[in-house]
């Protein structure tokens, strides 16, 4: 076990809103680990009364105590009664006199996790503790940035000891492109007014065109003036500039993208100001808008792929019904049959935003074709579909598809010629194998022989040769036939 979810449950003393609490606070543990230059540990209760670490996270400007993740260890001795205490008494316990940890003098704080649960009366619960492990080795004079930066953290610490913190009502968004403490912080007032900005945060605003100082300025004021009238602002701006709600957004100007990331703090349920805090992603930005771009043209190739692959298969459908060689018009009428089935994975990957498919959406509109196309005026032909492929990159799409188009040709034109009968066909998946049975209840393998038509090459050049398989047909005159085809997974690994 080594994630938060797997420990937590596995004590089986926390509910799922819990252990989402847990998570919430665990994503921001490197911002409380950047803020008081510490090490994060966070603790829940184990059954035997002991606590175990589910989460720890080392701060980015300051020595870690910790070299070696201590996630899924039990808390060491000289920190339990603390830890136990806040735990006990929902209070923040901090040490009385410096603890050594291997030779090294630090401080540690016990701050105990608060969460509301929801039932018929709403009441609050102590779920776990926050430890904050302070070197203090390196201390030295800290800077005002820094002691700003400990008042922050001492706010955090103490929501979460209230419960006001993590917000619930935080929005879940992803980390890439989030802002850092190290990126820049602004601190504001109830007002809006800033009393402290970073280096980094002022570097960040004038780069948008503000050349003051941001300390004494509103927030508000200041964004509103730097955006262009006429540009499209979020919605969500305002209650962010403000430290009014817990939100982020983004703020563009003069060709500079900022990241906001606003943190309400509260003292006993009451706004006391917030944090804001800010990071340039004008080349993420950009780096993204190249992707969509990027991933807008590969479909649009896709779609004019499959476009041109239709036409292929119209100009050969026109061809094969004015030959009157019907050895040519049956040669004609596969090769269309083939181009349709490439065409049919190029329109899927035309509308989806990755280069992988749904190869069951494929392989059932694969089917209907093979069927209307391949059965005979004396044939009547039924398909039997179970199981499932799942999802396939475009490399192992195209040539699976191909070749399970011609398995199932050869199933109707030669198992079931003349006759009426079903084909079924069966995908079973494994984490490493792909495994598919197509069989049929026609006339069998001649003398158990297979066949060395162009079908038969092709389907072998497929799986042996594209997708590393094997394929195997089994089966004798009269009883039909079995073609089993195994494909291993590499994809997944890769």
């Amino acid at each position: 076990m080594s994630t938060l979810s797997d420990i937590a449950h596995a004590q089986g003393c926390l509910t799922d809103g819990d252990v989402e609490w847990l998570h919430r606070l665990a994503s921001d543990g490197q911002l409380l680990a950047d803020l008081s230059s510490a090490d994060i540990v966070i603790w829940i209760r184990t059954e035997d009364s002991s606590f175990v670490a589910v989460a720890h996270a080392r701060p980015s400007g300051a020595a870690t105590l910790f070299y070696r993740d201590i996630v899924g260890e039990r808390v060491r001795p000289q920190w339990r009664t603390q830890v136990q205490g806040a735990f006990e008494s929902g209070a923040i316990v901090d040490s009385s006199s410096p603890d050594w940890f291997e030779e090294t003098p630090t401080r540690v704080r016990a701050v105990p996790i608060v969460t509301e649960r929801r039932g018929s009366e709403p009441a609050t619960f102590v779920i776990g503790v926050v430890t904050r492990h302070t070197n203090l080795g390196e201390t030295r004079t800290p800077s005002r940035q820094q002691i700003t930066f400990d008042e922050c953290a001492n706010d955090l610490f103490r929501m979460i000891a209230d419960g006001s913190f993590p917000d619930p009502a935080a929005p879940t968004s992803p980390r890439r492109g989030a802002p850092r403490a190290s990126d820049g912080l602004i601190r504001i007032d109830v007002d809006g007014i800033t009393t402290f900005a970073s280096p980094n945060a002022l570097s960040a605003f004038n780069r948008m065109g503000f050349d003051d100082e941001l300390e004494g300025e509103s927030l508000a004021e200041v964004t509103t003036r730097l955006v262009p009238p006429s540009r499209q602002v979020d919605e969500s701006l305002p209650v962010v500039v403000t430290g009014r709600a817990p939100w982020r957004t983004d703020i563009e100007a003069r060709g500079v993208t900022v990241s906001l990331r606003a943190i309400p703090l509260k003292e006993r349920g009451t706004r006391i100001g917030a944090i804001v805090l800010c990071r340039d992603v004008s080349e993420l930005r950009h780096q993204e808008q190249e992707l969509i771009t990027k991933d807008a043209t590969i479909r649009e190739i896709h779609h004019r792929v499959k476009n041109n692959l239709q036409t292929v298969a119209s100009l050969l459908r026109i061809q094969a019904r004015r030959t009157h060689s019907d050895e040519a018009r049956d040669a004609l009428t596969q090769a269309m049959r083939r181009v349709d089935a490439i065409a049919v994975v190029h329109d899927t990957l035309a509308q989806g935003l990755t280069q992988k498919v749904d190869f069951d959406e494929v392989f059932h509109r694969v089917l209907k074709l093979v069927a209307e196309v391949a059965s005979a005026p004396s044939t009547r032909a039924r398909t039997q579909y179970t199981g499932r492929f799942g999802v396939l990159p475009s490399e192992y799409a195209t040539p699976l598809a191909l070749a399970l188009t011609e398995v199932v040709t050869n199933a109707v034109e030669h198992g079931l010629a003349g006759q009426e009968g079903l084909v079924t066909i069966d995908a079973s998946r494994t984490e490493e194998n792909l495994r598919v049975s197509v069989r049929d209840t026609g006339h069998g393998l001649p003398e158990g022989r297979v066949g060395q038509g162009l079908g038969t090459q092709i389907i072998r050049t497929l799986i042996q040769g594209e997708l590393g398989g094997t394929i195997e047909w089994r089966g004798n005159e009269g009883e039909g036939t079995e073609v089993v085809i195994d494909i291993p997974l590499r994809w997944l690994t890769k």
